[in-house]
């Protein structure tokens, strides 16, 4: 298996129900699956969508090899024509999706796959992993970015991340998130990522000296020269020498020094002091960068305190979204298709939060005219058109009664097609018009829903079509 080809990275199970489907009649039904999440990590308001560019990949490399053939035959339960079948695997279907760094928000499809059921059953895992990831460290970036307050934050975990395809996939999904750069250079390389960095601890004890590290990390560097300060002892030692090696080294040749970096103590204490010592140095562009263990609580705290912080490297609480770890996107059937008929689909559980929105559907997001702002997001019915020249009435789909009508109000299709009959139509834009994009959306949100503390819910309504489908089929299936 390369690195292109993911076809094996599946449940066990998406394979046994595929030979099932296939020695039954579902095995020429269409099957509509929505990706989704039930709730946003850190009890936030919002979250990041992320993972769509690798989506892409993966299923334009479906395939399974003859080594996965034989492999799949030595398990003794599935039957040749399936093996058959699967040695000329091609997805075929449609899969719509919402681009990338767009905010969103509970049980709404991120992704809907609309494929013989074979197909749509088999994407599952490798969806929900692509996903669940991205969308969970570019929320958590987006979360540590507001925190800071226009201060640039740098991405530095890979040492801290979980596996290698977590540090380079986490890197992009930071950036989406909003941070201005990684010290992940396969980041860069691969993805456009800025990769960022200076030096560590083991520069400057490599050194007989404090001063001559520094010194020789100017000389070499005249134009970048950012310092590692906290080696030894930041205000005895560490900041006195790089003022030093700035006055000895960068002076002459004119050059300016681009700033100094700790790594340990009290950040708060030791910035507003380092602060005070260079501009009396006559070093008053020379930026403070800060690390260890960073999160957004933290930075607010730091903030609050009158911290002299310019750029913030936050590594492992950011690469492993360490206060919560998961980004819960399902996968659920929505609804069948036979013969040019759409049958909905419903789960139901006695956890009310599992019971699922059913049909083929469409999401809308609901702009206010005077305010830019969005006023909610309405999930329809496929086919269902909003007419942006009557009144919309929304309502809370679990509390009915709670209702609204918006007037002078704009309407905007979230989902786009991604592919349609197997063949992709939709051209990733680039990393930074991606991130772009992800800002320009948070601009749209009011700071209620932004807030990091009880933030606002955001309504996700159904349109009254989607919400009458949906209760027949609770009665319906009530009494079994």
């Amino acid at each position: 298996m390369n690195s292109q080809n993911y076809t094996m990275l599946c449940d066990f199970y998406q394979l046994t129900m595929g030979n099932g489907y296939f020695k039954t009649k579902h095995a020429g039904r269409t099957a509509y699956f929505d990706l989704f999440f039930r709730r946003v990590p850190d009890n936030g308001g919002y979250a990041i969508c992320a993972g769509l560019e690798q989506v892409i990949v993966y299923i334009e490399n479906l395939r399974f090899s003859g080594e996965d053939i034989d492999f799949l035959r030595s398990k003794g339960i599935f039957s040749e024509e399936f093996l058959e079948y699967l040695r000329g695997f091609k997805f075929e279907g449609d899969i719509f999706a919402v681009p990338e760094g767009t905010p969103v928000f509970p049980n709404e499809p991120l992704i809907t796959v609309r494929a013989p059921s074979i197909q749509a059953q088999l994407v599952e895992t490798m969806l929900l992993l692509l996903v669940n990831h991205q969308s969970l460290i570019a929320t958590k970036a987006s979360r540590i970015v507001r925190a800071a307050k226009g201060r640039a934050i740098s991405e530095f975990g890979s040492r801290r991340a979980q596996g290698a395809a977590g540090a380079i996939l986490g890197a992009r999904a930071a950036y989406i998130g909003g941070c201005t750069g990684t010290a992940c250079v396969i980041a860069d390389e691969l993805y456009g990522v800025p990769a960022t960095g200076t030096m560590a601890h083991s520069w400057v004890q490599m050194f007989d000296s404090e001063l001559e590290a520094f010194e020789e990390y100017c000389r070499v560097y005249p134009n970048g020269a950012v310092l590692l300060v906290d080696t030894y002892n930041v205000l005895k030692s560490g900041v006195p020498n790089a003022i030093k090696a700035f006055d000895n080294i960068l002076k002459p040749r004119g050059a300016r020094p681009v700033g100094i970096r700790l790594d340990s103590g009290d950040i708060a204490y030791l910035s507003i002091e380092a602060r005070k010592m260079l501009d009396a140095a006559g070093y008053p562009d020379c930026k403070i960068v800060a690390s260890n263990s960073l999160d957004e609580h933290i930075i607010t705290d730091l903030i609050n305190q009158g911290a002299k912080v310019d750029l913030f490297g936050v590594g492992e609480r950011l690469i492993t979204a360490s206060s919560e770890p998961v980004f819960g996107g399902v996968y659920k059937l929505c609804a069948t298709e036979e013969d040019g008929v759409i049958t909905p689909k419903i789960k139901i559980s006695e956890n009310v939060v599992k019971i699922t929105n059913p049909h083929y559907k469409k999401l809308y997001r609901i702009f206010d005219n005077k305010t830019g702002k969005a006023a909610a997001d309405l999930i329809c019915v496929h086919d269902e058109r909003i007419d942006e020249t009557k009144p919309l009435e929304l309502f809370d789909p679990d509390f009915t009664w709670k209702r609204k009508t918006v007037t002078g109000f704009t309407a905007k299709e979230l989902q786009v097609p991604v592919f349609l009959n197997g063949k992709c139509v939709y051209k990733s834009p680039s990393i930074g018009n991606i991130r772009e994009y992800c800002a320009e959306q948070l601009g749209t949100l009011w700071e209620s829903v932004l807030r990091f503390e009880n933030p606002h819910t955001y309504y996700v309504d159904l349109s009254q079509r989607l919400w009458d489908i949906k209760q027949k089929l609770l009665s319906d299936k009530g009494d079994i």
